[in-house]
């Protein structure tokens, strides 16, 4: 296996940096929409391998050479195929408890879209800052908030819909964004931009964001996904979000999300973003995913088809409960 510094990482960035300057198509035309700016428009892709965290068979490593990357590959194709999910003694490396203790098969391996390598540069970890590709210690606040969360959560999770989550309440993913992170499937998006706007719609829960490039002033409320506001440095749209509401967001509704976004070639979108709440996280971290382009359409996203699943779940509570048998998680 051969490591790489951080330090070289961006030393890289800063050699690649003014290239992105003359991006062009297969045919040799700068990138750039009619009014100017660079055209980071497409349908693209970010399904990968590269797990969101270094694991840690792989401290202090933050890429690996061609055979090892190619044995974890394969290694982890065969982990996560839930077509070789073995029923009877569970998965656990893979999500999945055994049917003894509840564990059922969502999906078989059919609808999973999760990637099948590593990116190409092959990282150990899609989160590039902190350097050991984790992130950082929660605060003291942090844990006593998770903890009193996940407490509530055990005891009242069947008593409503608006205990479940936003999910389960067919209200949109964390996946989808902002920030936008790989999963099991629907990893697609498609952006399109005019001089006023730029648009990313998610395949995953169809989610679309607006996001205005001027400095209108934000509305002083809170939103499921936040309000974003963008701005061109150079080659690179910068979008910064805030306002988000507790209870939508990957930290909470203290969270300051910079997104930044960069045409590399024709095939290829850079998308960086940048994680700050310091009163969730000790420190920021940064994550790096690439967006590549792949062909169309994006597909509706029916979640649970009109959401009987909810009502399902909730049934399924009130009856147990009428039966006197245990409530399980």
């Amino acid at each position: 296996m051969r490591q790489r510094s951080l330090a070289a990482v961006f030393v890289l960035s800063a050699i690649v940096t003014p290239m992105l300057m003359s991006a062009q198509d297969a045919g040799g035309v700068p990138m750039r929409t009619v009014d100017g700016h660079p055209d980071i428009s497409g349908m693209f892709t970010f399904r990968t391998l590269t797990p969101f965290e270094r694991p840690a068979q792989f401290e202090g490593l933050e890429t690996l050479g061609v055979e090892e990357a190619a044995a974890f590959e394969a290694s982890e194709r065969t982990r996560q195929n839930r077509d070789l999910f073995d029923p009877e003694r569970g998965a656990r490396t893979a999500g999945y408890a055994p049917r003894s203790e509840g564990g059922v098969l969502s999906y078989n391996e059919f609808w999973y879209e999760r990637g099948v390598e590593l990116t190409s540069d092959k990282r150990t970890s899609l989160i590039v800052d902190p350097p050991d590709g984790r992130r950082p210690p929660r605060t003291a606040a942090g844990q006593a908030a998770l903890a009193r969360r996940r407490a509530h959560t055990e005891v009242h999770r069947y008593d409503s819909y608006e205990n479940r989550t936003m999910s389960d309440r067919c209200l949109g993913t964390s996946l989808a964004g902002p920030p936008m992170r790989s999963g099991a499937y629907n990893n697609n998006a498609m952006i399109f931009q005019t001089a006023d706007y730029v648009v990313i719609q998610n395949e995953m829960a169809n989610q679309s964001r607006i996001i205005p490039l001027d400095d209108r002033v934000r509305p002083p409320f809170a939103q499921l996904k936040g309000l974003s506001r963008g701005r061109w440095e150079g080659e690179t749209l910068v979008v910064e979000t805030t306002n988000f509401r507790a209870d939508s967001s990957v930290t909470g509704q203290n969270l300051h999300l910079v997104e930044r976004l960069t045409r590399l070639d024709a095939d290829t979108v850079t998308y960086e973003y940048t994680v700050t709440d310091p009163t969730v996280f000790t420190a920021p971290y940064t994550v790096m995913m690439p967006l590549r382009r792949t062909d169309g359409p994006i597909f509706e996203y029916a979640c649970h088809e009109g959401n009987i699943g909810m009502y399902g779940i909730l049934a399924g509570a009130r009856n147990l409960e009428r039966l006197g048998r245990e409530l399980r998680p």
